[in-house]
């Protein structure tokens, strides 16, 4: 995740410079806190937010206990992770659900944030809840804006309620009218955006909101605006009264500042964050994970969940009984390279880890294309081959090559690799009922 990598990298190296001391000096903190705070804003964050935010840390961290504890730095990087923490609001913000279905959720924001985009993902999401929910056309105005809408829900294997260029009020009326009839108990209403904040957008909204009960006022937010979307975030809460926040694009080349920024500024919570193109890159939103991530300490229990959703228990449990008999073939090799495809490819994965960020991993340190190679390499062998490589020689490794596109010597690192995954697969035969992947 781009997210936060500059500021991740400052951050380790203001905390590095702490640690060459065994105690800290009050004076000492000062100076790292003044750096912290340089960096904060370079990251775009308020300067309200960053002043509030300095001041709460510095007070902890000059405390006695701090001075003369024996790992200082320790401590003051716990106090920061835990004001971070709160400061973008302590735990995760679940969707409200109406006691009387359906769930009504009004998804507004500027043209551009990928709101009706954000309306299919979260579509998909709910699905995995197991919730039925219907998706809503209500821009009437942005060319093809339905139609794109009907795209999204093709994606997401989801019904969308259009009414045509009809008064999106009366739109969200009859849709939630269906919605009770049909037996969807969730409604996701893509509403109008707009280049900028205006008066239009903003009554539409508010008659809508007038007309159907709205259980979730959702406002889709670009990351890459930096300190400008907490200025859209306080108007449209002012005008809204908005119940929560979805970043979006914190895949891009971004700052971060938002996110550090909004729940302070608003006093609404981040829900969701979008974290890629793919119809299932949403993700619900952890202060404590982010705040990790910020730290470089990566975020294990994302990957985890991660992990769940691209491999079954069955599955789960077939793998671990070939690692206990160690009859990991190069067909399961395969499969493990998919797995990770499903996670989010393995630059994504190694960002979760805890540490990668001071490995200062860049593009192209991890070549997704070589992955691919490797791929095409395995689906050029014969079953056989994939179940025996050891009878691949000479020749086998020609018609290999010619079949994939690749060279023998390529061939023969696979191999080499594939070898000591196998060695791998010795060493956890001792971890009773846990998987361990093999990259």
């Amino acid at each position: 995740m781009a997210l936060f990598e500059s500021l991740s990298d400052r951050l380790n190296h203001i905390f590095s410079k702490l640690t060459k001391h065994g105690k800290l000096t009050e004076l000492e903190i000062k100076t790292a806190m003044r750096e912290v705070r340089i960096a904060l804003l370079e990251a775009d964050v308020n300067i309200k937010v960053t002043k509030e935010f300095i001041a709460n840390v510095s007070a902890k961290a000059v405390g006695q206990e701090i001075l003369s504890s024996l790992n200082p730095t320790q401590q003051v990087i716990k106090i920061v992770n835990e004001e971070l923490i709160a400061l973008m609001g302590s735990t995760n913000a679940k969707l409200e659900v109406s006691p009387k279905p359906p769930t009504v959720i009004m998804m507004c924001g500027l043209q551009g944030a990928g709101k009706t985009t954000l309306c299919g993902k979260l579509a998909v999401y709910l699905k995995k809840q197991g919730k039925r929910p219907l998706l809503v056309a209500g821009d009437i105005y942005r060319p093809a804006a339905i139609s794109q809408l009907q795209v999204v829900g093709k994606k997401a294997d989801c019904e969308v309620f259009e009414k045509g260029t009809q008064s999106p009020v009366k739109t969200a009326e009859e849709a939630v009218s269906y919605a009770k009839k049909m037996g969807y108990d969730t409604v996701i209403l893509d509403t109008a955006g707009r280049l900028q904040i205006d008066e239009t957008l903003m009554q539409e909204l508010e008659n809508i909101k007038k007309k159907v009960t709205v259980t979730e006022t959702l406002l889709t937010i670009d990351a890459m605006l930096g300190q400008e979307a907490v200025n859209v975030a306080s108007t449209f809460n002012q005008r809204l009264e908005i119940t929560g926040v979805i970043l979006t694009k914190l895949d891009g080349d971004t700052r971060g500042g938002a996110c550090l920024s909004v729940k302070a500024v608003t006093g609404k919570p981040i829900k969701f964050i979008g974290v890629g193109e793919k119809i299932t890159d949403l993700e619900p939103f952890y202060p404590d994970r982010m705040a990790s991530r910020i730290l470089g300490m990566g975020d294990v229990l994302s990957l985890i969940e991660k992990a769940k959703e691209a491999i079954s228990e069955d599955e789960a449990k077939k793998m671990q009984q070939k690692m206990k008999e160690n009859a990991f073939t190069l067909s399961d090799y395969l499969t493990q390279f998919e797995y990770m495809k499903k996670m989010g490819g393995a630059q994504a994965m190694m960002s979760m880890l805890p540490g990668m960020g001071k490995l200062k991993m860049k593009e192209g340190d991890i070549d997704e294309k070589k992955l691919e190679r490797t791929k095409a390499i395995i689906l050029s062998m014969t079953p056989y081959e994939r179940e025996n490589p050891s009878v691949i020689n000479g020749e086998r490794k020609k018609r290999i090559a010619a079949g994939s596109g690749t060279t023998i010597p390529e061939i023969n690192q696979l191999l080499k690799q594939f070898e000591q995954t196998k060695l791998l697969m010795k060493h956890i035969k001792g971890n009773k009922g846990k998987l361990r992947m093999p990259f």
